[in-house]
């Protein structure tokens, strides 16, 4: 006779072996959950955690009473963690319905960042209606550095087979054939670049217009000279003496991303032309691309920022309304030498779903101040030895602090020197666009700088 699995009955002495399996197949389903090599959460639909088991409370180092009603799922997460979470992790999973391996850092209480691969599902009621999200965590540090390594030995295997090449005549040959090759192709890198700097051109202004009373600054960084960029902005005159201005960032790169650039830009000059509303010319873009993208089962998407700017004229303050829809909130850096973020909670990605909602906000810009936009290029440049470090937003508000009060020309000089300073470590395309009403102080007209 055998037990279930298949493993033999036990026969006279083995009665103590049986014994001790039994009290293995005993174990408690609340013992298997909390100790189990894996950590385990249930959130409410907004986030809020319900229930943690141990495992994943030791790897962060935290107490049950401090997470269970208090935090929610993003809270653990880092600053790159928890902006991945805003802006792909939760809306894909509210139109999928599950999600599975997506790489995530989470925060521990000491020791940095936990690397992890989170998958979530969502569970429904009889009715069909979401009730909360389970989620499930795998401790990622070994595949780290696993991948680490196999790196590092691939490196050191090709080094190893270039040195052997120059040893033998033969590969003195293949060198040659090899140089030949490599400067024709960099020519053709250099026209190509050449194309695509001149189709980049078409895809942003070439200048950004006066506008009375106001100064202007804008920046472009490409990452890739070889590819078109999908960051983007403008700024122009609609109805009576407001001026419409936006910035954003599409996904991917390349011609796709290109014809989603010049689609967006010419959607939202229409639909502000139209109604000059922040949020009603962004609904509109979400629309558009909703309907244009989702059909051939290849859905596209940006984040932007849509705002509209009315200079006070005379005594009158100046007036900034915004909305936004899965963007980095605008930087305000004030006359008195205070930097603030402007939030627009809420939005979600453009082009996802329709209907998607739009967050707003408003602010009153007195002289000297400067309102900034940028995409996340800036906020998740990487920064440490091992450029394992995103930026983030708590050090552009250190930085944007330091600079305060400061003019839209000061400021994009000051952030394209902090860009520069990141090396290798800015690897995606940034747009800065900056906005401000001069200060009393200053004599000159109404500026505007532009550097790509």
């Amino acid at each position: 006779m055998c037990r279930t699995g298949g493993v033999p009955e036990p026969t006279g002495g083995e009665a103590s072996t049986d014994a001790a399996f039994t009290a293995l197949l005993e174990d408690s389903a609340d013992d298997l959950y909390e100790s189990a090599p894996c950590g385990y959460l249930s959130t409410m639909m907004d986030g809020t955690i319900a229930k943690i088991n141990n495992t994943l409370l030791d790897w962060l180092g935290l107490d049950r009473e401090a997470v269970a009603g208090r935090k929610r799922f993003a809270d653990l997460l880092t600053i790159g963690g928890k902006l991945y979470h805003e802006t792909h992790f939760a809306p894909l999973l509210r139109m999928q319905g599950e999600l599975r391996g997506i790489a995530l850092d989470m925060r521990r209480q000491e020791g940095g960042p936990l690397p992890v691969l989170v998958s979530a599902v969502i569970k429904h009621g009889s009715e069909g209606e979401p009730l909360l999200i389970r989620i499930t965590v795998f401790d990622a540090s070994d595949r780290r550095s696993y991948e680490k390594e196999l790196l590092r030995r691939r490196e050191e295997a090709e080094r190893a087979r270039a040195a052997a090449e120059r040893a033998s005549a033969e590969a003195e040959r293949a060198r040659a054939e090899a140089d030949e090759a490599r400067r024709q192709a960099e020519a053709d890198r250099a026209r190509l670049a050449d194309a695509l700097s001149v189709l980049q051109r078409s895809l942003v202004p070439d200048s950004l217009p006066a506008v009375p009373g106001l100064e202007s600054a804008v920046h472009y960084h490409t990452a890739a000279p070889d590819q078109l960029g999908g960051d983007f902005y403008d700024l122009f005159p609609v109805a009576g003496d407001r001026w419409a201005f936006f910035l954003g960032d599409v996904c991917g790169k390349g011609p796709e991303a290109a014809s989603l650039t010049s689609l967006t830009r010419y959607t939202l000059r229409a639909a502000a032309h139209h109604d000059p509303e922040p949020a009603s010319a962004l609904t509109t873009l979400n629309a558009v691309l909703h309907e244009r993208y989702t059909g051939d089962g290849n859905p596209r998407y940006c984040t932007c920022i849509f705002g509209i700017i009315e200079p006070g004229g005379g005594d009158g303050p100046t007036t900034v309304r915004l909305a936004s829809g899965g963007h980095p909130p605008a930087l305000v850096l004030r006359s008195d030498g205070r930097a603030e973020f402007l939030p627009t909670p809420g939005g979600l990605l453009i082009g996802v779903v329709p209907g998607a909602p739009i967050g707003t906000a408003e602010t009153a810009l007195a002289p000297g101040d400067t309102v900034v936009l940028y995409t996340d290029g800036l906020t998740e440049a990487r920064t440490g030895p091992g450029r394992d470090d995103l930026y983030g937003e708590d050090a552009l508000h250190a930085f944007a602090t330091d600079q305060a009060p400061a003019s839209p020309h000061e400021v994009i000089t000051a952030l394209t020197g902090l860009l520069e300073s990141f090396g290798d470590g800015l690897d995606d395309d940034t747009a800065l666009l900056a906005l401000g009403v001069p200060a009393p102080s200053s004599l000159m007209d109404p500026a505007t700088s532009h550097t790509s």
